[in-house]
């Protein structure tokens, strides 16, 4: 590994992606401008007419965000007050807050180390402990699918549905199968962060039933199947049509995308492995046929300083996640304590995200991997 000059390496680069696409984006924009219809319409339906195979289902219905896609499964299923619905701690807030807010109460089962995923060895325990679940949401992080033939396994045998929250693991596979494809309702997010980011929010669900396809595009119109027509009680969760625009563009580049962060992890593993620095690196499990490393997530000893060091060093980094959901404040009155949860509480102190997206060079990867060295070399 050689000593190179100060860089400056973001954790994400949106600004390098969007100067290889501007002309296509403004073109699509343009589209929609003229055009003037900006909400759902002909651009939203091609969307989701182009993902709904690319993620291995039948049916996709865009809607407002990641959270509402969330929000718009649970309704569908008829999750609702007095349910309990099984999920992990460690995992962005919208996971339990979508069960939160139809009125419902997330029940928690810890994760592996290895994919930071849920420990499908804690499902038997976590269901017999409660009764009243009736769903579970099962969170693909990081760009890696759960265990999902197990999980599926446990689910049909309560006769409950699997929910995946494949927010950040759109094009990621289980034993060659989509993320999103595999449990009753799969959602996606497309936060500007995302492998496949709008430029605003956005979100989708699929599914393979066409009975829950219509009561999702019913449920984000406030529940309407004709124009003031309310069979349900719904939200307003419509996907806008620019975002569409934009993300029929950027679909067109995912794999390419998904591919380079791919590589790149590669070079990190090898990296990180010459550096001898005392972290744990990624590993996708031999079920997670295809990672698309939303995040590079290691594991470090003094997580932060290390991160105090690379923000010195011009290295953009982030911590997901700080503090797990059973320690939040606002799940208090579910009465767990800090111990209850043992592997995500142990992760949530030591997970650190290093750049992964494609526009990184070879010589970025190097240059992190040699700052990593450096700081535990006491440099």
């Amino acid at each position: 590994m050689v000593t190179t000059q100060f860089r400056q390496i973001p954790l994400l680069d949106l600004p390098a992606q969007y100067r290889h696409i501007r002309e296509e984006i403004l073109t699509a924009m343009g589209r929609v401008l003229d055009s003037q219809r900006f909400i759902l319409g002909e651009e939203v339906e091609k969307l989701e007419a182009e993902l709904a195979p690319y993620c291995g289902c039948r049916h996709a219905v865009g809607c407002a965000s990641g959270s509402d896609a969330l929000v718009l499964a649970l309704m569908a299923l008829g999750i609702g007050a007095g349910d309990e619905v099984l999920t992990v701690p460690y995992t962005f807030f919208a996971t339990a807050g979508s069960i939160s807010q139809v009125g419902a109460v997330p029940v928690f089962a810890d994760i592996e180390e290895g994919t930071f995923n849920l420990d499908v060895g804690k499902v038997a325990e976590a269901l017999a402990a409660h009764p009243k679940t009736r769903a579970m949401v099962v969170v693909h992080l990081f760009g890696g699918c759960a265990d999902m033939d197990r999980i599926l396994q446990i689910a049909a045998g309560r006769g409950i549905p699997v929910i995946e929250d494949a927010a950040q693991s759109i094009g990621a596979e289980y034993k060659g199968r989509r993320a999103g494809g595999m449990g009753s309702i799969g959602c996606f997010s497309f936060y500007p962060t995302k492998n496949l980011g709008g430029y605003g929010d956005g979100g989708l669900v699929t599914t393979n039933d066409a009975e829950l396809a219509a009561k999702m595009t019913a449920l984000r119109s406030h529940g309407s199947t004709t124009k003031y027509i309310h069979p349900w009680i719904g939200v307003n969760s419509h996907m806008d049509a620019l975002q569409a625009a934009v993300l029929r563009v950027k679909l067109r580049y995912l794999d390419g995308w998904s591919d380079g962060r791919r590589r790149n992890a590669e070079l990190y593993r090898a990296g990180l492995a010459r550096a001898g620095a005392p972290v744990i690196a990624p590993t996708p499990a031999e079920y997670q046929t295809r990672h698309i490393y939303n995040q590079f997530v290691i594991r470090a000893p003094r997580r932060d300083d290390l991160q105090a060091y690379l923000k010195q060093q011009g290295v953009g980094t982030d911590v997901y996640y700080p503090l797990p959901l059973h320690l939040q404040p606002c799940y208090e009155f579910l009465g767990r304590k800090a111990g209850d949860f043992p592997v995500s509480e142990r992760l949530a102190g030591e997970a650190l995200a290093l750049p992964i997206h494609s526009e990184l060079a070879a010589e970025d990867i190097d240059y992190v991997c040699e700052a990593i060295a450096k700081f535990y070399r006491g440099a």
